[in-house]
């Protein structure tokens, strides 16, 4: 038996899951990873067979993950229910098998492959070694897909003390966030409390409902919540810590946030999903500045760029064309960081979505988050737009705080930003919108 699987067997009295109002102990969960295996072995998926596991975070769909880990499979966790996305992965994966996973048994499908597997899904194989393919949101460019080697992403959970903490489960099956909230919550015996509608009502309702101890989200859905005001009616005693990350925090809604909720402790969550996730110290509570303090990482920084090398990082991405990892094994993660006198650093923005206004770099999310903290103003996207004469300009959709003229609110962004950013980067072009396309990630597509 792995041994995470085994670790699970000192819980059978904890509660595993809380879904759809029912309550899921360890001692269920093994018989449900038990009832997964044998029907893998009834469809012959014999171990290395690259699996395709369609669902999303539910008791027999986390039971057919670890079952498939225990049959040492190369596992592609989708959420998506698109017929031509997942055939995409497919192809480009060379999967043997797809799994549609419901609340009863699941639906096997084998699969047409031509055989010929990827360097990488080789390599695990020849070693025997569970694997675990992601695929980036593709919000700044074609999507990649990331091959990791499942033992080596495993271990930092191992030896981890029992802690009785209820964890809603926030970000996706198929995002290493939520894999990791999934994976920590399992190897200390917590209970994880499963959202199958991420709407802000609906999670204040579970924290309220399930006595939730952890709330780990993106600053987006932060924002919605403050919008939405759904907490006002809801009682959070028994929440103890929100973690954000996943996208840049502006530093007016971490102040808004913590006014709103004195008592509870945010915490700044940091990681890749070529990397799996950093722990970080925060430099003080109503600060973005973190040290990385984490035994498995190590960091540099090279042009303002944060450079990542971690035990958990990836082997590769299947395309072979575009390398991950340099010669030394140093992973780009592509965030721009500004650092304090104590070494401590800040993420200010992606490399790739910085604007060029006539040769003068624009963060988008810095224009953003000052344009957040206008009363006129409930949220913000800015991007770039090509233009012949200074090859870029900044835009911003705004979603306004009242009823407004697109020619009032452009005024009010002038007159604010006018001593507060230099003239190249307050947005050309404004446009009212009733929302903003945050993706089924819950993190604005900043890119466009």
């Amino acid at each position: 038996m792995h041994w995470f699987i085994e670790t699970l067997s000192k819980f059978n009295r904890n509660t595993a899951f809380i879904y759809k109002g029912n309550s899921v102990g360890y001692d269920e969960l093994k018989l449900l990873i038990s009832r997964c295996d044998g029907w893998l072995k009834n469809e012959k998926i014999t171990p290395g067979a690259v699996v395709l596991l369609q669902g999303d975070y539910a008791p027999y769909t986390v039971a057919m993950l670890l079952a498939l880990l225990e049959n040492k499979n190369i596992i592609i966790p989708v959420v998506t229910q698109l017929t031509e996305d997942v055939r995409q992965k497919i192809d480009l994966t060379n999967a043997a098998w797809l799994i549609k996973m419901s609340d009863a048994k699941p639906i096997f499908s084998e699969l047409d492959t031509n055989n010929v597997d990827s360097p990488l899904i080789d390599r695990l194989k020849k070693n025997k070694c569970p694997g675990l393919i992601l695929f980036s949101s593709g919000s700044t460019g074609k999507s990649k897909a990331m091959v990791h080697d499942l033992n080596k992403l495993l271990e930092t959970y191992r030896n981890k003390s029992e802690k009785k903490l209820n964890i809603l489960i926030f970000m996706g099956f198929d995002h290493i966030g939520g894999l990791d909230t999934l994976f920590r919550a399992l190897s200390i015996g917590g209970t994880i409390t499963i959202a199958t509608d991420r709407s802000p009502r609906n999670i204040c309702s579970l924290i309220e409902k399930y006595k939730v101890n952890i709330l780990p989200v993106t600053p987006t859905f932060l924002n919605l919540l403050l919008l939405d005001e759904s907490y006002k009616n809801y009682d959070f005693s028994s929440l103890k810590i929100i973690g954000f990350g996943a996208e840049p925090m502006p530093t007016f809604l971490l102040k808004k946030v913590r006014t709103i909720f004195p008592d509870i402790e945010l915490q700044q969550k940091f990681g890749t999903s070529e990397t799996n996730a950093i722990r970080i110290k925060n430099r003080a509570p109503d600060s973005l500045f973190f040290k990385i303090d984490d035994p498995h990482a190590a960091y540099k920084i090279v042009d303002n760029e944060l450079w990542l090398k971690s035990t958990s990082q990836i082997l590769g991405y299947l395309d072979a064309s575009t390398p991950a990892l340099d010669e030394e094994g140093w992973f780009r993660t592509g965030d721009l960081v500004e650092t304090a006198d104590d070494g401590s650093i800040k993420i200010v923005g992606r490399i790739k979505g910085v604007i060029n206004v006539g040769g003068e770099k624009v963060l988008p999310e810095e224009v953003e988050a000052l344009l957040m903290g206008m009363d006129e103003i409930s949220d913000a996207l800015v991007y770039g737009e090509a233009n012949p004469l200074t090859g870029q300009i900044v835009v911003a959709d705004i979603i306004p705080a009242r009823q407004t003229k697109v020619t009032d609110i452009k005024k009010c962004i002038r007159t604010y930003c006018k001593n507060k950013l230099e003239s190249y980067k307050i947005p050309v072009k404004v446009f009212l919108v009733d929302k903003l396309d945050y993706g089924k990630r819950m993190k604005k597509r900043r890119y466009k």
